[in-house]
């Protein structure tokens, strides 16, 4: 919450702690500082994807996985990057999406240092096919639109279809012959480093991930797809931050009225993602629960 009582208050990036038992965790105060310190370019892919590589060598992505009651901690942590910039919690939080995915769906351990993408976008008019080999092998043919961090990272995890049902597959960019990246097509300048792309698959080699509709279907999807309304509290965080400290430099009544109403916003927003934030995926109302805490928490803060 905001509090003009107390200039040294401000606006945290973190959902405020509700009753779930041992919430704290020493990474999300730890990973506060390491981002104030970091030094980057938010405009440059490039620039993004180092930091991104950091974050991971430092073990920042070893997030509690969603709905295993620390998802809070989970938010917490992607609700500060968030405050920190928007492209590059696209990023991170794509990767930590996907360990999640392949821990709960039993899929491979991924290799150390890798850097993951999750992009299960599916417009009319773009489509990725699979044929079956061997085993859970796949070769992939078509094309993923909307690929997030597609020239970053180094695997996808993508909905693909297989005999007319989709299914997830797990792929190694590094394919030089088989996949190639456009990033002509979507220009999306706010999140221009972000490098979302149309990825194009020419029997490139995966790995089935799970069984049909996997993606949709498992316990943990309502809670990790809640974690984007994490960030979008973090990024809100982060602006209620500024309005407060415009505040705290020359506090007329139209900016504390802004200020205010920021704060009922902010707080409303901070509530919801608190109160689902140690929901178990086993609990018979979590997903209700889940599609609540995104629905109400993107409307407190936007205001749709």
């Amino acid at each position: 919450m905001l509090d003009m009582r107390d200039r040294a208050a401000g606006v945290s990036a973190r959902p405020p702690h509700n009753d779930v038992r041992d919430v704290a965790d020493a990474r999300v105060p730890a990973l506060d500082m390491f981002l104030r310190n970091a030094r980057f370019h938010a405009d440059d892919p490039a620039s993004l994807g180092s930091l991104l590589v950091e974050l991971i060598d430092h073990g920042f992505d070893r997030l509690p996985f969603p709905g295993g009651g620390r998802t809070l901690v989970r938010w917490q942590m992607l609700a500060t990057v968030a405050g920190c910039d928007l492209g590059l919690v696209k990023l991170f939080e794509g990767h930590t999406d996907a360990l999640a995915i392949l821990a709960e769906l039993n899929g491979f351990t991924p290799p150390a240092r890798s850097r993951w993408g999750v992009w299960a976008a599916e417009p009319p008019d773009t489509r990725v096919s699979a044929t079956a080999l061997r085993g859970s092998q796949l070769r992939l043919s078509g094309i993923k639109a909307w690929c997030s961090g597609a020239s970053i990272v180094s695997h996808g995890l993508l909905t693909v279809w297989l005999d007319g049902e989709s299914v997830l597959a797990a792929v190694d960019m590094q394919q030089p012959s088989s996949i190639s990246i456009d990033t002509s097509r979507w220009q999306a300048v706010g999140m221009r480093a972000t490098a979302s792309a149309d990825v194009s698959f020419d029997h490139a080699l995966a790995t089935r991930i799970g069984g049909p509709h996997a993606y949709v279907r498992r316990p943990g999807f309502w809670h990790g797809g809640a974690g984007i309304a994490a960030c979008w509290y973090g990024a809100a965080a982060r602006l209620g931050q500024t309005l407060r400290d415009a505040a705290a430099q020359r506090a007329d009544a139209h900016r504390l009225a802004h200020l205010g109403a920021v704060d009922v916003a902010l707080s409303g927003a901070a509530a919801v993602v608190a109160r689902n934030g140690g929901a178990n995926r086993r609990q018979s109302s979590g997903r209700s629960a889940m599609r609540g805490a995104a629905c109400a928490s993107r409307g407190r803060i936007s205001g749709d």
